[in-house]
């Protein structure tokens, strides 16, 4: 969220016009603490005084944005709101940066001064070229409460994004009161979407001038905690997101009013960047010139395009926007997402296939798709199959920035969303591949071995797949083998263990890419002692923790946003001269949310085996509902606690 605040010196000059000739009044007291309501205060680590944001519509290709934000920062949780990043580039210069700290009175304590700003690099760690850039201004106190108040302006030509404003944009955090006006020329209507603000507040539209004027205010917003189990924070709190109809960046006029014509402007600004090197077209095609089958042709390409690539960004101006031209990704052998998936499309090309970009939101909650606008952050390669005799139409999806990336795979950070795909008629918005319960699976076998004074060794074999397996497939190529023995070293929910043998593999050829771990543990304390009875909870390494209960009510929905099967078979090899005494009686529970089972039975040689089947549903319920999930949860986790009791017998 773009921040600005209004240091306002009108009072201070009414003001100093009541001066006598030998003195200065000091400045009236504003924002005291004293003056907010406890309804405010409830729940919040600070507390929006005021928030005012101005978005001026100058012309097709240039706005201007002016935000007043004063914040009373309670305690030290909310110690980070005292700081304020101003990011600027090529086409956003900043006009003016001013604030001011108070008082719990009110009382000016300063003004912010030229050592109170750092100008900061807003450097990703991998781009090559960035003209991005932020200035930090820093107002933090050692005594709390106080009030810190910052306004800035900027002077946008990139007019393809205007403001979201969104006044609750942190947990915790209270609104006084705050409004939102945008003045837009007749000739350029507004385009907004209201979400989640409170009842009887809406947009007020008059005329001013020439101009049509938008205005927005909410008062007294209680801060919201995060749930358990909840949708994110925007999915709830009041916001108004604003968009062009029409837009012009360096020259490059477009429209934002459908995702057509969106796509369609990204389209021509890259339309003609996907020639190759006549000798390269020729590579390519002797590449695939023997093979029929076009999924396989498309596999030799991408594992190309990955051996003879890497990410390195660019982005100057412009070229967030526009590809560097597939010559230069051949010569170079680097490119940003636009230019490797614009290379990756030039290369199908030459293989005789026929590939188009795709907009995305990656690593994020998915784009809004009743609203139109530049919601997008990363751009992959799509490649429609079309239906053969053999074979049904089909899609592939690839990620061309990465060398290691499974073929066809998205994962987490681009599968289960919308992207825009860019094709010569204009922007698409399709489905990219959706990851469910029969992908995203955890399947455990576990062999324990018991000696009578309750010790024990673990053989673990655990096997992941879909979007299960991301994090560890990160990590593999991410960390060294002793870095990735410590990362799983502190994930195990174990009180007293230690890995003896630990080993991490993947396996990316398949369709749904694999990530198999094994380990080998010493477990001393994994049964406790008492007298001739050993106590010990098969549930080795899966238990899941039950939800809180509500206090005061359920706020928001129960959002259950990932889908997953996990799988657990564990076998306590027990000793002899030990014998059951008492076993968990089985479980089954079967609801909307998701479904569970727990068993355990005795295998012919006495060896006793745990089986359990886990398996949620990714959807989203009425708040209602959450007291029958946070009963589901109990149950999942009083089953997971279950012991075994095992008598030790007279030899």
């Amino acid at each position: 969220m773009r921040y600005s605040f209004l240091f306002c010196q009108a009072a201070v000059l009414s003001a100093s016009l009541l001066l006598t000739s030998t003195a200065w009044a000091a400045p009236a007291p504003k924002y005291s603490v004293s003056d907010l309501s406890a309804s405010l205060r409830e729940n919040a680590h600070g507390v929006v005084r005021a928030y005012d944001e101005t978005l001026l519509v100058k012309s097709v290709s240039r706005t201007v944005s002016t935000v007043h934000r004063a914040i009373t920062i309670l305690d030290g949780a909310g110690a980070d709101w005292a700081q304020l990043m101003v990011p600027y580039d090529q086409l956003n210069s900043i006009n003016y940066l001013r604030g001011a700290v108070y008082d719990a009175d009110g009382r000016l304590i300063r003004s912010l001064r030229a050592s109170d700003v750092k100008d900061y690099g807003l450097s990703d760690g991998f781009s090559l070229a960035t003209d991005n850039r932020g200035r930090l201004a820093t107002l933090q106190q050692s005594a709390y409460p106080y009030t810190v108040e910052f306004d800035y302006e900027i002077t946008s030509d990139n007019s393809l994004f205007y403001s979201t404003w969104e006044p609750q944009d942190e947990p915790q955090l209270a609104v006084e009161h705050a409004t939102f006006r945008v003045l837009t020329p007749a000739a350029l209507p507004l385009r907004y979407q209201e979400r989640h603000l409170p009842q009887g507040v809406q947009a007020a539209h008059s005329q001013q001038g020439g101009q049509e004027v938008y205005q927005w205010e909410v008062k007294a917003l209680a801060a919201m905690e995060r749930e358990p189990d909840g949708p994110p924070l925007r999915e709830l709190v009041p916001m108004v997101v604003t968009a062009p109809a029409a837009f012009e960046v360096q020259g490059h006029a477009g429209s934002a009013a459908s995702w057509q014509q969106l796509g369609q402007w990204s389209y021509e600004l890259n339309r003609g960047r996907d020639v190759l090197p006549d000798d390269l077209r020729a590579r390519v095609a002797a590449l695939v010139k023997d093979e029929k089958d076009e999924r396989v042709r498309i596999r030799k390409v991408y594992e190309f395009l990955q051996a003879n690539t890497r990410y390195i960004s660019v982005q100057l101006g412009l070229g967030g926007w526009q590809t560097f031209p597939a010559s230069a990704v051949s010569t170079n052998g680097y490119g940003d997402c636009k230019a490797l998936s614009n290379y990756g499309m030039a290369l199908l090309q030459a293989a005789g296939i026929t590939g188009y970009c795709a907009l995305v939101r990656a690593d994020a909650p998915d784009i809004h798709t009743e609203f139109p606008s530049s919601q997008f952050n990363h751009v992959i390669l799509c490649v429609p199959l079309a239906q053969t005799k053999t074979a049904k139409a089909d899609t592939v999806w690839l990620e061309c920035t990465s060398q290691t990336a499974p073929f066809g795979y998205m994962g987490s950070f681009t599968g289960n969303r919308h992207a825009l795909l860019l094709t010569p008629q204009g922007g698409k918005l399709v489905r990219t591949p959706t990851y469910g319960v029969r992908e995203n699976r955890r399947e455990r076998l576990a062999d324990v071995y018991l000696d009578a004074q309750g010790k024990a060794t673990a053989a673990v074999r655990t096997a992941y797949t879909g979007l299960e397996q991301d994090r560890l497939s990160a990590m593999l190529d991410g960390l060294d083998p002793a870095q990735q023995k410590k990362y799983i070293t502190e994930s195990l929910t174990l009180n007293n263990f230690s890995i003896t043998k630990f080993n991490l593999t993947a396996n990316r050829q398949q369709a749904l890419p694999m990530v198999t771990e094994k380990l080998d543990l010493m477990l001393p304390t994994f049964a406790s002692v008492s007298g001739k009875r050993l106590f010990l909870a098969p549930n080795l390494l899966s238990r899941l923790p039950a939800v809180a209960a509500p206090v005061g009510g359920r706020q928001s929905d129960v959002w259950l946003s990932h889908a997953y099967t996990y799988a657990d078979t564990v076998r306590i090899h027990v000793p002899a001269g030990l014998q059951p005494e008492n076993l968990p009686a089985s479980v089954q529970l079967t609801t909307v949310f998701g479904t569970y089972s727990a068993q355990l039975h005795t295998l012919p040689d006495g060896t006793l085996q745990y089986v359990r089947q886990l398996q949620m549903l990714r959807t989203r319920f009425a708040k209602a509902e959450y007291p029958a999930y946070v009963e589901f949860r109990r149950k999942i986790s009083a089953a997971d606690k279950a012991q075994i009791v095992l008598l030790k017998t007279d030899a």
